[in-house]
């Protein structure tokens, strides 16, 4: 773990350690110890720091990040609910750690629906016809290099930006084929759109999804994002695109058809979707109420379908393994059976992240923290280097840290870390998801030095967003929240 992934945490002990009387301090109520200065404060900055450690070389150790994040969230809030207890404060944590698992719940429900979807979506074919496609159009390098950019940022604000760009990813790979330098430049700007995509819709990145759910930013307002997007993503793709090769690539006959039923899934996804915006902009339910309403759509229609397919249940001839193998795995359209592929890893990770971030605000870290970057230096210089943060560490547990702290800020300032914890990740390939997903897709073609040569490009991006950020949308800065 690098210095500039430590200063953040320093930082917070420097300042605990200024407050040599606040071991023990309560708040007015006597419920709430202040342990930031107390052997359990740094203990459980010592695991987190060492659990996220672990976490950052997971490509080398094979060990799935979820496994240190659990057990650092437990230890945390076990020392926690430990020293509580020794002071009669007997229910202080189970309170806290319950507000904790809630927000982690809704979020939860939330992915599981949106896997589910896109799953079945995959299962359909829908994006394996959508690359086959593209690869049999002919079309040269350099264009290939915008349609694949164009598309990742156009459909990871329905998708999420990691599924997004390992489609992408498997286009520039089947066109490319041994031209590492296109495969390598088309990867870099696959990572940006993706990102700079999801970071202008609450469905297009977990922390856009974190934001909308808290009900800080309204669904319709996060698409004043899109012009500063745009641009974070335009900028550095107009100066790689005379890096491009500008040559032909090799023509494909490849021919795929999409499985029966594949558009009314993605209409259903897009009822789905609708669904959840309505209950939670109109009826005020959470957003995972409508989400989950939505996947009653897509059970009803597996059923219709499986009973209407010519080896069906309804058929005299009715052969089960036929069947299955005829109309499709209908795994896409059981959720009995789909939840046990969906991407447990990172729900699992959400959970621990969420529970350790939530467990440092508990103790009294995060109030600090936010006195350092959101009062002494402003939320502007504060929300920029969200952004820049991002890039290092991952941008979930830097978002979900800014939430707990849910500093006093304009409606202009909320967009404004919103887009930066967003895109602030392209700027290295560690990212985001994104980015280490497509290290792996293109191993040894897309690696960290090779995107880390068009940091100052992605940078200047970055910047330039900001900027048109600030010109777009001024009024929002005189704006306070609801």
């Amino acid at each position: 773990m690098s210095f500039h992934q430590l200063l953040p945490i320093l930082l917070t002990l420097i300042s605990s350690l200024a407050l040599p009387d606040a071991a023990f301090a309560t708040s007015t109520e006597n419920t709430h110890l202040n342990l930031t200065a107390h052997w359990v404060g740094y203990a459980a900055i010592a695991i987190f720091i060492f659990t996220y450690a672990l976490v950052m070389i997971e490509e080398f150790t094979h060990m799935r990040k979820s496994k240190p994040v659990l057990l650092a969230a437990g230890l945390i809030w076990g020392l926690i609910a430990w020293i509580y207890a020794s002071h009669g404060f007997t229910h202080a944590a189970e309170q806290a750690v319950r507000h904790n698992i809630l927000e982690y719940a809704e979020l939860f429900l939330f992915l599981l629906v949106a896997m589910t979807y896109i799953n079945a979506l995959e299962e359909r074919l829908v994006f394996e016809t959508l690359r086959v496609k593209l690869v049999r159009a002919g079309f040269s390098f350099r264009k290939i290099f915008w349609i694949t950019g164009l598309l990742a940022f156009f459909i990871s604000p329905i998708a999420d930006n990691l599924t997004t760009a390992l489609l992408m990813c498997a286009v520039v790979m089947a066109i490319g084929k041994e031209n590492s330098k296109f495969i390598a430049l088309s990867c870099i700007n696959i990572v940006i759109a993706a990102n700079a995509g999801g970071a202008f819709s609450p469905f297009g990145d977990i922390t856009t999804l974190m934001v909308w759910q808290k009900g800080l930013v309204d669904f319709f307002t996060f698409f004043n994002l899109f012009i500063p997007s745009v641009v974070n993503w335009l900028m550095p793709a107009a100066i790689m695109h005379f890096a491009v090769p500008n040559a032909d690539p090799q023509p494909a006959t490849e021919e795929i058809e999409m499985k029966r039923g594949a558009v009314i899934v993605v209409i259903l996804f897009l009822l789905t979707i609708t669904t959840t915006v309505c209950f939670h902009n109109f009826l005020h339910l959470p957003p995972a109420v409508g989400m989950m309403t939505g996947l009653a759509y897509l059970k009803f229609y597996g059923y219709y379908l499986k009973l209407t397919h010519k080896n069906g249940p309804g058929s005299p001839n009715y052969d089960p393994e036929l069947a299955e193998a005829e109309l499709g795995d209908p795994v896409a359209f059981d959720i009995f059976r789909k939840i046990a592929r969906a991407e447990w890893d990172t729900l699992m990770f959400f959970y621990g992240i969420i529970l350790c971030v939530g467990g440092l605000g508990f103790i009294g870290y995060l109030a600090i923290i936010s006195q350092l970057i959101y009062v002494d230096l402003g939320a502007t210089p504060a929300n920029i280097l969200v952004g820049i943060l991002s890039a290092i560490v991952d941008n979930i547990p830097v978002m979900f840290a800014v939430l707990s702290m849910k500093p006093d800020m304009c409606l202009g300032q909320w967009l404004l870390v919103t887009l930066t914890a967003g895109v602030g990740g392209s700027m290295l390939s560690i990212g985001s998801a994104a980015g280490v997903a497509l290290m792996g897709q293109a191993r040894g073609r897309y690696t960290f030095f090779g995107h880390l040569k068009w940091a100052p490009v992605i940078a200047l991006g970055y910047a330039a967003s900001i900027w048109v950020h600030f010109l777009v949308n001024a009024r929002f800065f005189d704006m306070p929240l609801n």
